[in-house]
């Protein structure tokens, strides 16, 4: 008979490790199982292309509790664990060798990196970059004087590039888009901040693919679609992730751009929720489902998440934010911060401090404050308004 827990949360990432927190604000005597792929402890995931490459942090401050806490809330951990099915009518998960009952899942499976289609892409040593075994191998290889191809020109391969760059690493970027993280910035602040990266000795090849990657000794061979060829020490694919939903779709649970849930986190099944990078929601404020890859609401939606699976049935209505840096730029974000969609940019420095808002319609849907701080909170109420204004007319909303 499979050991039975009221609690099973399927994934030991951010979103998995606050639920626990949400479930004991509520239940204090529940069983939990926490079932996680990677051998660590649930740790945060933006210091491994933030504050870890700056001596900011060390690698231990990044886990989110120590084994004490899991202890303390009475939680079965169960890691370097795969969850491989779930049966909704049978209510267990199995996981390894094991199969588990549950009251209430979660599933917080998060995404695995994309992989290229390219020969070499399978290469050993080839980093397809996202968990804290791939910063540990990347750092010790990040010497100074060492060198690096990136592909990708989003968050991940922006911060990255940033990072090896202040750490003496010769670096390369390839990315197909005219200009950094054009999915986010808007054409004038992506080639700026793309121009400084050249400035500060980053090689761009933008508007680029790789074609195939190979092996010269020790060293990695890069060659790209238009005949350009790269060697380098080391190899980091930062492409995006795709969602993790083989578990809900081999359940019969509806899927799509992720996990598709309502607004209190449950999937089509209303005893398995699901949470952080997986999950395709209603965006209350946005009055749109979306999926959000970050980590502020993977926290919230995981907290969220446990509190309804001990009953709280609430409503998920959070806006989630998001930030980095690069170099000396950083930034918050919240809201629909889409390129594609108008943009009005108030700046006091161009291209530097500001506030880039972005418009459908006349109505701010996002908000990027650039190296202006704790303004968040004025962003979302802005949002939340819905008021009808030419871009012009916001010059000093948020300062």
């Amino acid at each position: 008979m499979a050991e039975r827990f009221d609690y099973v949360i399927v994934g030991g990432g951010l979103a998995g490790a606050s639920a626990v927190q949400g479930i004991r604000e509520l239940d204090i005597k529940g069983t939990i199982l926490l079932i996680g792929a990677e051998k660590h402890l649930p740790y945060d995931r933006p210091p491994l292309s933030k504050k870890l490459w700056f001596g900011k942090i060390k690698v231990e401050e990044i886990f989110l509790h120590d084994a004490v806490f899991y202890k303390k809330n009475s939680v079965t951990l169960a890691l370097s664990t795969r969850g491989s099915s779930v049966d909704p009518k049978k209510k267990t998960v199995v996981a390894g060798r094991s199969a588990f009952g549950y009251g209430k899942l979660l599933l917080a499976t998060g995404g695995e990196p994309r992989r290229l289609d390219i020969p070499g892409a399978a290469l050993v040593g080839v980093s397809y970059y996202r968990y804290l075994d791939d910063y540990l191998k990347i750092r010790e290889a990040a010497v100074d004087g060492s060198s690096a191809v990136i592909i990708g020109g989003g968050f991940i391969g922006s911060e990255l590039a940033a990072a090896l760059n202040k750490n003496g690493v010769a670096v390369t970027m390839i990315y197909p888009a005219p200009y950094l993280v054009d999915r986010v910035f808007p054409e004038g602040l992506g080639k700026a901040l793309q121009k400084h990266y050249i400035e500060r000795g980053i090689r761009i090849l933008s508007g680029q693919k790789p074609a195939s990657f190979a092996k010269k000794g020790d060293r990695f061979v890069t060659r790209t679609e238009s005949g350009a060829e790269i060697v380098s020490d080391m190899v980091i694919v930062g492409v995006g992730i795709i969602p993790s939903t083989g578990l809900a779709e081999g359940a019969g649970l509806k899927t799509g751009n992720g996990i598709a849930v309502n607004g209190r986190l449950q999937t089509s099944d209303p005893d398995i929720y699901a949470a952080g990078d997986i999950a395709f929601f209603p965006y209350a404020a946005l009055e749109k489902s979306a999926r959000i890859e970050h980590w502020d609401n993977s926290l919230n939606q995981g907290v969220q998440a446990g509190r309804n699976m001990a009953g709280a049935n609430e409503e998920f209505t959070y806006m989630p934010y998001f930030f980095s840096d690069l170099f000396d730029f950083g930034y918050e974000a919240v809201g629909e911060v889409d390129s594609s969609l108008e943009t009005f940019a108030d700046w006091q420095r161009e291209f530097d401090t500001g506030v880039i808002y972005y418009l459908k319609d006349n109505v701010v849907r996002g908000v990027m404050m650039c190296n202006i701080w704790d303004k968040v909170s004025a962003a979302r109420d802005l949002i939340r308004k819905k008021t009808r204004l030419e871009g012009k007319n916001l010059a000093g909303a948020i300062r």
